[in-house]
């Protein structure tokens, strides 16, 4: 059953091949033989889930209608709020906070019919690329237990890859659903800003946040988006536009299309991303696209940009957590101050004290207009570029990542972490779709992922990019050698 994709899953049970019990308990036998090795959950909701398919089974039973993501079981990242359940965003300020409602993602996967399997293990607050600043363990990749499956979404990628479950939500702040996805061979898909609602998310960037889907095909996350991609009320940002019927769009032709690279910019990269990037593009001439030159070289500003308004953003949003409204109170504060003090110095990681102090900073008095509006006029400048560039091609083309996942703990310096992110960071300061799929692997056999960017809410024309690709490679279709002794389809 593990090698049945989410649609697969739906199309037995809804014909009666397989019941909702069946899959749950075959999902939580596979997590608790593999994921030891793996370390993707925080926290698991087996009685919720086996509640859920006895009721999904007696629907079926009855002829009842059933929704479009009936008995798929689904992890969430843990910055997204399951009522009644722990929301710890990786933290150890939230390890005892209980989520009173749910997220409006959560409340429209539960109305067609998914069930909700975990919550799964994150970067701290989302500050991170590799799954390392998480306050409880390290996430490891499913391709090479030694490795990083990504950040911040790491948990979420490494399910997935793992096949303990078909789809899993992640969020996206600067590449944390994409470059996860590249490093565990899978799709993540980033949606347009205001696309998905941001209600129910624990908010980092919240002018850059998105919640998006991660899954072994890209139908897969069509389908889901299909279910999240809708308006919501509670969110001011949340885009007022009807749904799309994902899954039928992206099953056309991409001959005749244009695809431009933004050559200059991809100059540093390292030889054997290069080689695959190349070779990518290969695929997309047999499909009849056009490769065509761009200009993006104002990207080479996007993280300092990004680091900036990211951080500043971060400064305010996490000021909630004090102890007192949100998150463990510390024993050893005596005073209202301690308290703040106390409370703060105890609950947040390394990383995360770094971006607030950082954001506190370009945010004071005397340094708001030398970084935070300079950069504010920058990110205009960066998605004034991105529309030029969209008036000469259909889809823009880049890798997702300058190098495949890396070790854990290789990497030490905060600014080459950082730059991790190059290729993915721009993408959320335009607020733009973008997606990663598959492309091929390297000669240690970790993966490699391409990017498709495209302009705003044309998401379902990236996911038709991506399923031409996908389908012209079959890159998806390999299991990592952790369950198989070797990669196989």
């Amino acid at each position: 059953m593990y090698r049945k994709s989410a649609q697969e899953l739906n199309d037995h049970f809804q014909r009666g091949e397989i019941s909702a019990k069946q899959i749950v308990e075959e999902t939580f036998a596979r997590i608790e033989k593999n994921d030891p090795k793996i370390q993707s959950f925080l926290s698991l909701f087996k009685q919720r889930a086996e509640e859920k398919a006895e009721v999904l089974d007696k629907k079926r039973s009855q002829g009842k209608p059933l929704g479009k993501l009936a008995a798929i079981p689904i992890a969430v990242k843990d910055n997204i709020h399951v009522k009644g359940e722990i929301t710890t965003c990786g933290s150890k300020f939230l390890s005892n906070y209980k989520a009173v409602f749910n997220a409006s993602a959560i409340k429209f996967i539960e109305e067609e019919d998914g069930i909700l399997i975990g919550k799964t293990n994150m970067d701290e607050f989302g500050m991170g690329s590799s799954t390392e600043n998480s306050a409880y363990f390290p996430t490891r990749n499913p391709w090479d237990l030694s490795c990083t499956p990504g950040g911040s979404s790491g948990g979420s990628s490494a399910c997935v890859a793992a096949r303990l479950c078909p789809l899993a939500l992640g969020t996206d702040t600067g590449g944390s659903i994409r470059q996860p996805a590249a490093f565990t061979n899978l799709v993540g898909f980033k949606p347009s800003y205001g696309r998905v609602s941001r209600y129910g998310l624990v908010a980092y960037g919240s002018s850059l946040d998105q919640i998006g889907p991660l899954s072994r095909t890209v139908a897969d996350s069509a389908l889901l988006m299909e279910v999240i991609g809708r308006h919501c009320e509670h969110d001011s940002t949340s885009i007022n536009s009807p749904q799309e019927d994902y899954l039928k769009k992206i099953q056309t032709s991409i001959q005749g299309k244009t695809v431009g690279v933004p050559w200059s910019f991809l100059e540093n990269l390292a030889p054997e991303a290069k080689a695959n990037f190349l070779a990518s593009m290969e695929v997309l001439k047999t499909l009849g696209v056009k490769i065509v030159e761009i200009n993006l070289d104002i990207l080479k500003y996007s993280i300092a940009v990004y680091y900036i308004l990211a951080t500043a953003e971060a400064s305010t949003n996490l000021a909630r957590f004090d102890g007192i409204r949100y998150g463990n109170r510390s024993k050893r504060a005596k005073t209202l101050d301690e308290i703040y003090a106390f409370s703060k110095q105890e609950g947040f990681g390394p990383e995360v004290k770094n971006r607030i102090l950082l954001g506190t900073y370009v945010l004071s008095a005397g340094y708001n207009d030398q970084y935070y509006k300079k950069a504010q006029k920058v990110r205009s400048l960066i998605i004034e570029q991105y529309r030029k560039a969209f008036s000469t091609c259909d889809m823009i083309a880049m890798p997702v990542s300058p190098f495949p996942a890396f070790p854990i703990g290789s990497i030490n310096d905060p600014l080459q972490m950082y730059l991790q992110d190059i290729y993915t960071i721009s993408i959320n300061l335009a607020g733009l779709p973008a997606i990663s799929v598959p492309s091929g692997f390297n000669k240690e056999g970790k993966p490699f992922g391409l990017q498709f960017i495209g302009s705003q809410m044309q998401d379902a024309e990236v996911l038709r990019f991506a399923d031409n690709f996908e389908k012209a490679t079959l890159f998806t279709k390999m299991i990592p050698p952790l369950f198989e002794g070797k990669a196989t389809s």
